[in-house]
């Protein structure tokens, strides 16, 4: 590993690419193979870049302050839930949205990284009408690709509904959705109306601009500086919030990439952006959710 190129922009650019836009590994590691020299370097280089799934949490599965478990529904809803222990005052809620891999170990952490400040926050597995989360990271992401974005949406809204008739809420819900999910939050916010009465986008493709109208929630958007691929929805979204004085709060962190809140992706990984918007997010959601 003392002999690996330093990542460039380049290689996360072909990564980021292959991720959301072609989705062929084999054509990726072939220009990445170009790009660093040999097949072996790529496949470390790839390794640094890409989520992890055996990362270690930052909110462990035996967290002691919480209680969880996963939900299946009649309706179709299928999910991570999870809520402080013991707590006998109800509390507000939180839907957690997932990249495009699914509801991944890593998302099942953030769930409880939720939950314990505070929250009953519930995940839900948008690929649970296709079979559920695979182990396989493309495979999951083809699977995506093959959602109708109605029914996203109405999962969405079913999550909203769920956690509003737990008997352990307030009622009060926010939404947070990074990558796949920021854009799916966004969009959520849109549907969603009253419902929602907060929304925190992370590096999220952003709606039309005519539906920003549409939205009551409370929003919170955060872009990675490196990342003009979602970048370049920013001007449009922000003038139609703006226009329809939308609260809301853009943050851009400069320096950053695609991805910088995922800790279990070293090379993308930025720490002091990653730890500004978590502290950013849940001082929003203790605001707006009370």
């Amino acid at each position: 590993m003392n002999d690996m190129p330093k990542i460039t922009q380049d290689m996360i650019n072909l990564y980021d690419r292959f991720t959301h836009v072609t989705r062929d590994r084999a054509s990726y590691l072939e220009e990445l193979t170009k790009l660093v020299g040999d097949a072996q370097t790529a496949q470390c280089v790839t390794a640094l870049i890409q989520a992890n799934a055996g990362a270690a949490p930052v909110t462990p599965e035996n967290d002691s302050r919480l209680t969880m478990e996963t939900i299946t529904l009649p309706n179709g809803l299928v999910g991570y839930l999870a809520m402080p222990k013991g707590e006998t005052r109800k509390l507000p809620g939180v839907i957690v949205i997932h990249e495009n891999r699914g509801l991944v170990p890593h998302i099942k952490d953030v769930v409880r990284r939720v939950a314990a400040e505070g929250f009953i926050a519930f995940g839900p597995d948008y690929l649970a009408p296709l079979g559920g989360t695979p182990e396989d990271e493309d495979l999951g992401r083809d699977m995506i690709a093959k959602l109708e974005r109605p029914a996203v949406i109405d999962l969405s809204l079913k999550s909203i509904d769920f956690l509003r008739a737990h008997a352990a809420c307030s009622a009060k819900i926010g939404g947070v959705g990074f990558c796949w999910g920021g854009g799916i939050a966004n969009a959520t916010a849109v549907a969603a109306g009253d419902k929602l009465q907060a929304c925190v986008a992370y590096y999220g493709a952003q709606p039309k601009a005519e539906d920003a109208a549409k939205i009551r929630a409370r929003l919170m958007l955060h872009y990675a500086g490196e990342d003009e691929r979602i970048n370049a929805g920013i001007p449009a979204f922000k003038d139609a919030l703006e226009a329809n004085k939308t609260a809301h709060d853009i943050f851009v962190y400069p320096g950053a990439q695609h991805a910088f809140n995922n800790d279990s992706a070293p090379a993308r990984y930025h720490k002091e952006a990653s730890d500004l918007a978590w502290g950013r997010t849940i001082s929003m959601f203790k605001t707006a959710l009370q």
